[in-house]
């Protein structure tokens, strides 16, 4: 039997986007063959540059929108080609956490309506059930009964992401999908907003999939990582597999660039030459062998699968 919560599979996403006035629509291909997996009470870290696809398949799995390919199964469920009834079902078992809290939450509604909102809509509960669950469920994020009654631009940003995880966990759900949580926060109230993820994993046995740039958050919260670029995964595993060894020259390069304070874990820094290909011409063959500094002919002409290497799984032919 699956124990797996999430099975990601060849999935896709392509937008047809117009290029001017005389040059017909263009195919962008944000996504293209993502395959993962994601066991409950685990946190699956999505790293890569901008632009690489991350957000896009933040939408997926949050099923805001349907793939152009490939399959997503939530709980032993197809949800990419799941029917409407049953989509709002499976998404009450997927909740998000955006990296702006304050354009996350609305301006005209105060916090206690805020989270009763999704409780309101979604079950049953009466009017009281849901006060005393709102009640609960901010003192678990550290706030205090009277900020229920006051408006988002009343708090800081580090108050603003807590009740924002406040919201994403009223539904009890088996997944978050945390886009770049800490980003615009200080770096002061980083470290309390990403503790507050993993107490509330270890209460809740809720499974994440973390979304960020800063591989020294991700070293803090992950179990697995899955390193993307130009719409592909080119390397995924366990977390000290990743960070301990990096097997493709992509993940070197971003670990290289990654500062450390402890000397011993220092990298020579890697420099990656030209810009990060388009995805509506993205190279043949290998995406990043424009940029590899070990590029071979081979590189250019055939994409490479993703096999198993020493514990990962890497996209690379040299690796």
């Amino acid at each position: 039997m699956n124990q797996d919560l999430l099975v990601v599979n060849d999935l896709a996403r392509h937008y047809s986007v117009g290029q001017g006035w005389f040059k017909s629509k263009g195919i962008v291909k944000a996504l293209d063959g993502v395959s993962f997996d994601l066991a409950p009470a685990r946190t699956l870290a999505i790293v890569g540059e901008s632009g690489c696809g991350k957000s896009t398949l933040a939408r997926q799995l949050t099923l805001i929108e349907r793939p152009t390919a490939g399959s997503l199964t939530l709980s032993g469920v197809d949800a990419a080609n799941a029917p409407k009834l049953q989509l709002r079902s499976l998404r009450q078992q997927v909740q998000m956490v955006f990296q702006n809290p304050f354009a996350s939450l609305n301006p005209r509604k105060s916090i206690a309506a805020t989270l009763e909102e999704p409780l309101r809509i979604n079950t049953t509960l009466t009017a009281q059930e849901r006060r005393d669950k709102v009640h609960a469920v901010i003192a678990r994020v550290g706030l205090r009964p009277e900020h229920l009654r006051r408006y988002p631009h009343m708090f800081s940003g580090g108050q603003r992401q807590r009740i924002a995880i406040a919201r994403a966990m009223m539904l009890s759900p088996r997944l978050v999908v945390a886009d770049e949580p800490t980003s615009a926060l200080d770096v002061s109230v980083q470290a309390q907003i990403l503790n507050l993820f993993m107490d509330l994993q270890q209460e809740m046995g809720v499974a994440y999939v973390f979304i960020s740039h800063n591989l020294g958050v991700v070293e803090h919260v992950a179990h697995d990582v899955a390193v993307m670029y130009l719409g592909r995964i080119v390397e995924q595993g366990p977390k000290e597999r990743i960070f301990g060894a990096p097997a493709h020259p992509y993940t070197r390069a971003l670990l290289s660039a990654t500062p450390t304070l402890r000397p011993a874990e220092r990298r020579q820094r890697i420099m990656l030459l030209g810009e990060l290909p388009s995805p509506l011409d993205p190279p043949s063959g290998c995406h990043f062998h424009k940029r590899c500094p070990w590029a071979q002919a081979r590189c250019s002409q055939e994409a490479p699968l993703s096999r198993p290497v020493d514990g990962r799984q890497v996209a690379c032919h040299l690796a």
